[in-house]
């Protein structure tokens, strides 16, 4: 390490800290205002039952998001599909579970791709444009949930208030995924910046990267398979919840809860920058839960019974992936 980048490092490493304090404090303020014991209560009530229901049913939106990915691949070859799966595993797992935000998260993926002998070039190119993919399947997702959270609601100055708020992060939504998209046809600059750090391969062939990245969005057929798959898994796990809500007995409609899980992981996605999206993820749940008829208790047990999924299923797939690193990097210094 260079001396003029250990004070930035420890600039970032305290920003980071405070970032995770104070998340951690706005969640356990959002426990405290619902009640301790209603919250514990009504996560006792799903118990290890819902758990297991919603960790089992993960295996579908898992296996989708994958595909996503694997459909951007040309041409298709039957024993990749299992490498995106696993690198897909790893990029939700490092944004769900390490320290700083979902961008990091897209940079381990790649390179837990490169791991599983995809090109690194390749690996970041098709990264970016299947986050494009998943950006612009959620505007449809969220959409979903404005149109749901609109017939939920009487008509009054609440109602005004909340339609305008959803239609608010829709438009950002939409904003946001065309200036990716701009960014990707104009300049890759700011991006291949954040891959000299994470993926350094990939950045090195920076000018084969661009050309994948525009070759990419040059086959709209694949990338609208994409989409598609991506809008499936954002269905698929909406449904975890309800499921894990009815092996406890919670009756809530299908509908219900798709409405909700998109309006809370659109708000997440606003709030990207979050670590871990702690605090974020769990005051949406309390605020929204309540307009689709499930009680903020609940909806908070709800966001707790998701983390502790995301601790089960997540926690071994980052360390076989450190691991892999390790063995990587026996291999070079032998």
């Amino acid at each position: 390490m260079s001396a003029p980048d250990a004070p930035r490092r420890g600039r970032i490493r305290r920003g980071l800290l405070i970032a995770i304090g104070s998340s951690l404090v706005v969640a356990t303020l959002v426990v405290a205002w619902i009640g301790f014991g209603q919250v514990f209560a009504a996560l006792a009530r799903i118990g290890w039952r819902g758990l297991a229901v919603l960790a089992a049913w993960s295996v579908l939106p898992i296996a989708l998001l994958g595909s996503a990915w694997f459909c951007l691949e040309k041409p298709w070859r039957a024993a990749d599909w299992g490498r995106y799966v696993w690198a897909r595993m790893v990029r939700d797992a490092s944004g769900e579970l390490l320290p700083f935000s979902h961008v990091g998260g897209f940079f381990i993926g790649a390179r837990a791709a490169t791991l599983q002998g995809l090109s690194a070039p390749w690996a970041f190119a098709s990264t970016v444009v299947d986050v494009t993919a998943e950006l612009v399947a959620q505007i449809g997702f969220t959409a979903v949930g404005v149109i749901l959270l609109l017939t939920r609601l009487d008509a009054g100055s609440a109602r005004d208030g909340l339609v305008g708020a959803s239609l608010a992060g829709l438009a950002i939504t939409a904003v946001a995924a065309a200036a990716f998209i701009g960014l990707q046809r104009r300049g890759m600059g700011l991006i291949l910046a954040l891959a000299r750090r994470f993926l350094p391969a990939a950045a090195a062939g920076a000018a084969e990267t661009g050309a994948m990245i525009a070759d990419l969005h040059a086959r709209p057929a694949r990338f609208s398979l994409a989409v598609g798959a991506h809008l499936a898994a954002w269905i698929a796990s909406a449904l975890g919840p309800w499921l894990a809500l009815r092996a406890a007995g919670i009756e809530i409609g299908p509908l219900a809860i798709v409405g909700l899980e998109s309006l809370v992981m659109a708000v997440r996605s606003a709030a990207f920058v979050a670590p871990m999206g702690i605090g974020v993820q769990e005051a949406s749940y309390a605020l929204l839960g309540p307009l689709f008829g499930l009680g903020p208790e609940v909806a908070l047990a709800v966001s707790l019974i998701k983390r502790a999924r995301d601790i089960l299923i997540g926690l071994p797939v980052l360390f076989v992936w450190q691991g892999l690193e390790g063995r990587r990097l026996i291999a070079r210094r032998g």
